[in-house]
């Protein structure tokens, strides 16, 4: 059954009238006529007694009508679903954010703007490490993550770079050094180095050590932390210093002083991952977004980059 039959059926039953439903419906009388006679057919049942003026509605025509309506609503709102799916206007996005990634302030922002730009998309966030995102991409549990590259699995992975935070050293408080705006590794070589496993994120793992033997030193490694935030608090106990995001300078954790580091200084490096060929409107608005918002949050100073920044 056409569904043009059901709306045919409709109009007929709202005017009463075969003759004025055609006018509404932009058609001549004997064709919508004769669709009437062919949905009744292949019903089995009469929805019409035909009168000497218009039609009446059958009992059984009159049962049948909520549902006819009911059908038609349904595909309105299918197609009205379907195209602000394919124009990223709605629908669900689950979105993936690697350690302390939302403490940078342009990610809180670029988020806002989506919702601003799609305010009938619902989005969910999940922060986790960026093994775990890639995989929960890999099940379709998560449709976009931002993540610390690189990626365990990239052939299966589409990924983007963001931007490259710079990162500060995090000291204890009373630290023979705090009193410095500007500190060199070398000047901490002895001091013990708080750092999250490699494994959480391995990227920025390396650049770390990196850094400190570009500097021509050795630390000597304190106690791990759980994730990359975790650090800070384990610098605030006294047990090391550690190089963390600036953006982990927005915690104001009692106990712990952040400070700029001279180069050479690592980067915080951060990308946006997607499954390869996925196809999907609301995913694609997003990572646009997002681009757009890290490419101008480069151009900025460091100022207007972290505006609460304590360092």
């Amino acid at each position: 059954m056409d569904i043009r039959h059901l709306r045919y059926f409709v109009t007929v039953a709202d005017h009463g009238s075969i003759t004025r439903a055609a006018e509404e419906l932009g058609m001549e009388q004997p064709p919508l006529s004769q669709q009437i006679k062919q949905l009744e057919q292949k019903l089995g049942v009469a929805l019409f007694e035909r009168q000497t003026r218009g039609v009446k509605l059958t009992e059984i025509g009159a049962t049948l009508l909520p549902r006819a309506r009911t059908i038609l609503d349904l595909q309105a709102q299918f197609l009205v679903t379907a195209h602000g799916l394919a124009r990223g206007e709605l629908g669900h996005i689950r979105l993936g954010l690697a350690g302390a990634v939302p403490l940078l302030p342009l990610i809180p922002l670029a988020i806002r703007r989506f919702r601003e730009s799609a305010p009938h998309v619902t989005l969910s966030l999940e922060e986790s490490n960026t093994p775990a995102l890639c995989a929960a991409l890999h099940d379709h549990s998560t449709d976009l993550a931002i993540i610390r590259p690189p990626v365990p699995d990239p052939t299966r992975l589409s990924v983007f770079h963001l931007l490259d935070e710079p990162t500060v050293i995090a000291l204890p408080r009373g630290h023979r050094l705090a009193h410095q705006p500007v500190i060199s590794l070398d000047m901490v070589a002895k001091d013990p180095l708080i750092i999250f496993p490699r494994e959480l994120g391995p990227g920025f793992h390396d650049a770390i050590l990196s850094a400190y033997q570009l500097a021509g030193v050795t630390p000597p490694l304190g106690q791990q932390a759980p994730q990359i935030a975790g650090t800070v608090p384990l610098v605030a106990a006294g047990l090391g210093v550690s190089v963390v995001p600036r953006s982990l300078s927005q915690i104001h954790a009692g106990g712990v002083t952040f400070h700029t580091l001279s180069e050479p200084a690592p980067r915080a490096t951060l990308a946006v991952a997607i499954r390869s060929g996925q196809n999907m409107p609301l995913v694609s608005r997003f990572v646009k977004i997002l681009r757009t918002a890290c490419r101008k949050w480069e151009n900025m100073s460091l100022e207007d980059q972290f505006p609460a920044a304590d360092v």
